[in-house]
């Protein structure tokens, strides 16, 4: 059994990736191009955005916006501590200070109360000044964006919705990006819309922003706002106005991308009913099984449940043919590169609890009924 099935995908269309992929070698147009731009199109139609820009990885899409909004040394950005740790490493990467904020008991994601502490906490003391949040989607339902935007535009902060895990997901059928200033995705293999590398993008409805976000993944190259600002005759790809980075979506994953995207809509709707059908047969035999936000929508990027006896119960699931992962054993704040970070007032309790408990299963669109009552009996079965 596979944790997460790649190979199931690629058998569904494998003709359209082999002819994208073809399209790409035949006309040799490895970088950018139409290929990139016609998913960027098909992706912000999706995704409800009126900018979608691909970048090189997911990491990236969170790092562009911070640069563009020139968050930098002295500067404070609040962030959870229970997620993968590109979420909160993209901060000191611009020089500023990531502030760690514990998450919710039963959704995971970000306690809007605790964001609210933390952020009077860093005023109080004036050390740091507060400019934005990473709020993220974690194992693939939407963070609550109703409470958060409130808290944001309370503050004047930047609110960045960090989809990597959750691009998909809708909050009372709407996207993070309608509370957000940008939403980030990954394309990640293991992603549930994945390529076959690595792959990102950011997507906003700030024309301004867009502007600066396609400057800055492309080495600082002149906007068209630059352009017709200053006037400038040279092509722009010579003329750099700010520094940037190196972060293009090649055309072969884009063009991969772009059939994936076409099925995805159906592979979300697998993907929630394959949960449903855990959550219902394994309720009475585990602490807890996952709760999504009231109003939310998951993509179930991780089916993930809490156990008492969590290592014992995953050693039974090995000899059982069960594979399991943990996210996040060891969360970033109790990290030695990232304890001299500061916390919320209080520090994360519910962070250091859960990660003791939490464990996640097998999750894919194409898991069969076979093979998930073979996880489902295994637990049942387990008597620890």
């Amino acid at each position: 059994m596979n944790f997460i099935d790649l190979a199931a995908q690629r058998d569904r269309i494998r003709p359209q990736i082999d002819a994208a992929v073809e399209r790409v070698l035949s006309t040799c147009g490895f970088i950018m191009g139409p290929e990139v731009t016609n998913f960027e199109k098909a992706l912000a139609t999706f995704a409800g955005a009126k900018h979608a820009l691909a970048c090189a990885n997911g990491t990236d899409a969170l790092l562009i916006p911070l640069r563009a909004w020139n968050i930098g040394p002295g500067d404070a950005v609040f962030v959870p501590s229970f997620t993968f740790v590109a979420s909160a490493e993209v901060v000191p990467l611009v020089g500023a200070s990531p502030v760690f904020v514990d998450v919710l008991p039963d959704t995971y994601n970000m306690d809007p109360a605790g964001l609210e502490a933390a952020i009077e906490a860093v005023k109080k003391d004036g050390t740091l000044k507060p400019r934005a949040i990473i709020a993220v989607d974690l194992f693939g339902q939407p963070a609550d964006y109703v409470a958060i935007s409130v808290i944001a535009r309370k503050h004047g902060l930047k609110l960045v919705a960090d989809q990597a895990q959750g691009f998909g997901c809708t909050l009372n059928g709407k996207q993070p990006l309608d509370w957000a200033d940008v939403a980030t995705a990954s394309f990640f293999p293991a992603k549930p819309l994945g390529c076959y590398g690595d792959g990102g993008a950011i997507l906003t409805n700030d024309d301004s922003l867009a502007g600066l976000v396609d400057s800055i993944r492309i080495h600082g190259k002149a906007s068209a706002e630059d352009m017709a600002a200053k006037k400038y005759d040279n092509d722009p790809r010579y003329l750099n106005m700010r520094i940037g980075v190196n972060s293009r979506l090649d055309a072969m994953q884009a063009a991969i991308l772009s059939e994936k995207l076409k099925i995805y809509p159906d592979e979300l709707e697998k993907r929630d009913a394959i949960a449903t059908r855990y959550s219902k047969a394994l309720a009475p035999h585990v602490r807890s099984v996952p709760k999504v936000i009231e109003g939310g929508f998951s993509n179930w990027a991780q089916y993930t449940i809490e156990h008492d006896n969590r290592d014992a119960l995953i050693a039974h699931l090995k000899t059982k043919g069960v594979p399991t992962a943990i996210y996040y054993p060891i969360p970033i704040h109790m990290q030695d590169v990232y304890a001299v970070y500061p916390t919320a007032p209080g520090g994360l309790p519910v962070t250091e609890d859960i990660r003791n408990r939490v464990m996640s299963l097998p999750m894919h669109p194409y898991l069969s009924a076979a093979d998930q009552d073979q996880v489902i009996d295994a637990i049942r079965g387990f008597n620890g």
